[in-house]
């Protein structure tokens, strides 16, 4: 039995307002499939601070030319009740997704349909390009349509402000006011092609040229790097292997089977960088080419995956923290030998990734910003910072960004700088994993990792919405045996230092976070998704590493004590 206010929303979608193919799709739904009826309008499809994400499908809770068109046209409405007496212009980029194109002109329909000059590429193309290209091209807005790494029945929409960023408060809240006022009739589709320019090779030979100069240093041989590359069937086939070639790095091997772009991502379960499995293909491929660095990117281009040879000569993939850790070194060390550091730098990561990012600047005498999750927090850093040099940022889940032409995460320039720091490590007769347990070694070995409980639906989201509810009613007192010294609450602002009952204001935006500090330096973070059903928990621990070849043991200790958390909070 479907809920009467559910069966009455889908109905309005069998009006003369929606197109025949989605009225058909609607009311077999109806006639055949309550279940799936519910889950498609129990809720509106959220437009939130960063745009839209979601399975593909006709209804409110769907990605669909109207819940895109309803985006767009609020979005179109905010520009134009913003911007009086001046030409508006957005740039759109669609990755390999299934209907991505179509969605992309569609979405410039809108914006031309409301007087907005649109400029889209003439082809699939990376996000860190969408985001150069948004102040490349002196535009108001950009668009890219994508779901990341999310599974092939999904796709999404980000939106990028004028900065290349995206969207902040105060015009996120604004923009999400707008588009909560459209109804669906309201949607202008006849585009005014006039207003449509197709872009493509201008803007990818200006992106290519600032991310070579942005992520090479010095004079080095690059010939003597052996790289392995797979795009994982996304955009980055479009970007990544140019950059490198124009960088010197040219003894590059493609993973075949995973080049050709393909929204089924035939050949992994999921085209996450940040799962093993997806990169299998290219492990066996850089055993079999004797490689010095494997790499792999999503589907749309801002995450990397590496993999290094350990101190055994065997492949070793990197989680996000360390691959942050190295590159944030190295672009300081860069910068010291340059004699550009002078205090007035700053790097940024956020409040769920690894400690360290903070210990290794403060040894250099550099400002660490910490926001909140998401990339669009470290881009509003380089926005309020603006007197500062922002030497680079990243984030646990395998994004980093280089210097400030993209406002991203930007998985082209930083495959470049990976293949770089490896040539620099063979300039010094060292190798990059070395240099991670150098640095570990000085400043302690952090460990991290993540689990993700995924609750889908209705009742899914009920579920998250009361675990995160429990915790925060009833704080961990205790952590395997440390006392919990910090409770962090980043919806109240309030951290409580539970030893001594003091509490002090958190001075980052609000955000449903918990994080728990204990007396040994163990963190434990918890958060919803903001993209996808699920839960999610952080944990870091610490140790020390007296002798590099005492590595894989104080690792395996880490790891231990990570697990015995997972076990202790039930979460296996």
């Amino acid at each position: 039995m479907v809920n009467p206010e559910i069966l009455e929303a889908s109905k309005q979608w069998l009006s003369p307002t929606f197109d025949q193919d989605t009225q058909k799709e609607i009311q077999n739904l109806i006639d055949n499939s309550p279940e799936e009826l519910t889950d498609r309008f129990y809720k509106n499809m959220e437009f939130g601070t960063g745009g839209m994400r979601g399975v593909m499908g006709a209804g409110t809770n769907r990605i669909n030319k109207y819940t895109l068109g309803k985006a767009t046209q609020g979005l179109s409405n905010f520009l134009l009740a913003n911007n009086t007496n001046k030409e508006l212009k957005a740039v759109i980029a669609f990755d390999c997704r299934h209907n991505s194109k179509e969605f992309a002109k569609i979405v410039a329909d809108v914006f031309t349909a409301n007087g907005i000059k649109v400029f889209l590429f003439d082809d699939l193309r990376t996000t860190p390009e969408l985001s150069f290209a948004v102040r490349h091209l002196g535009c108001d807005t950009g668009i890219v349509l994508t779901a990341s790494h999310n599974p092939p029945e999904y796709n999404g929409y980000k939106v990028y402000g004028a900065d290349g960023c995206q969207i902040t408060p105060p015009n996120d809240g604004l923009i999400i006011n707008e588009v909560n006022k459209v109804s669906f009739d309201q949607i202008k589709f006849d585009a005014n092609e006039n207003l449509l320019t197709y872009i493509g090779t201008e803007v990818d030979n200006a992106f290519n040229k600032v991310s070579v100069e942005n992520g090479t240093f010095g004079n080095v041989n690059r010939s003597n790097v052996k790289v392995v590359f797979t795009a994982l069937h996304g955009t980055s086939i479009m970007s990544v292997p140019q950059v490198l070639d124009k960088a010197g790095f040219n003894d590059v091997h493609l993973v075949e089977e995973q080049s050709k772009p393909d929204g089924n991502f035939p050949t992994v379960k999921s085209p996450n960088p940040e799962e093993p499995e997806a990169l299998a293909m290219a492990t066996d491929l850089a055993n079999a080419v004797n490689a010095d660095i494997l790499m792999g990117c999503d589907p749309d281009s801002d995450r990397l995956g590496i993999a290094v040879r350990d101190l055994d000569g065997n492949m070793k993939l990197l989680n996000g923290n360390q691959t942050m850790i190295l590159m944030t070194d190295f672009l300081i060390q860069q910068k010291k030998a340059a004699g550009k550091l002078n205090g007035n730098q700053f790097t940024a990561t956020t409040i769920v990734s690894s400690e360290m990012v903070k210990v290794l600047a403060d040894h250099y005498g550099v400002e660490t910003v910490i926001t909140l999750t998401g990339f669009k927090w470290i881009g509003k850093a380089i926005a309020d910072n603006p007197t500062k040099d922002f030497v680079g940022g990243g984030e646990e889940s395998f994004g980093y960004m280089i210097s400030d032409f993209v406002r991203d995460k930007d998985a082209v320039t930083s495959c470049l700088l990976a293949c770089e720091m490896v040539a620099h490590a063979k300039a010094n007769g060292t190798t990059l994993y070395q240099q991670l347990l150098d640095i570990y070694k000085e400043h302690g070995f952090y460990k991290e990792s993540l689990i993700s409980i995924t609750k889908k639906g209705m009742d899914g989201a009920a579920q998250i919405q009361q675990m995160i509810a429990d915790f925060r009613a009833n704080p961990f007192q205790e952590i395997v045996g440390s006392k919990v010294k910090y409770v962090c609450d980043y919806e109240s602002s309030i951290q409580k230092n539970l030893i001594t009952g003091e509490e002090t204001t958190i001075n980052v935006p609000k955000s449903n976070v918990l994080i728990y500090h204990t007396e040994d330096g163990t963190k434990l973070c918890v958060r919803p998704s903001g993209t996808e059903p699920k839960i999610k928990f952080y944990f870091g621990v610490k140790g020390e590493l007296n002798n590099i070849n005492q590595a894989q043991e104080v690792e395996a200790q880490l790891d231990q004590k990570i697990n015995n958390i997972i076990e202790t909070l039930q979460l296996k």
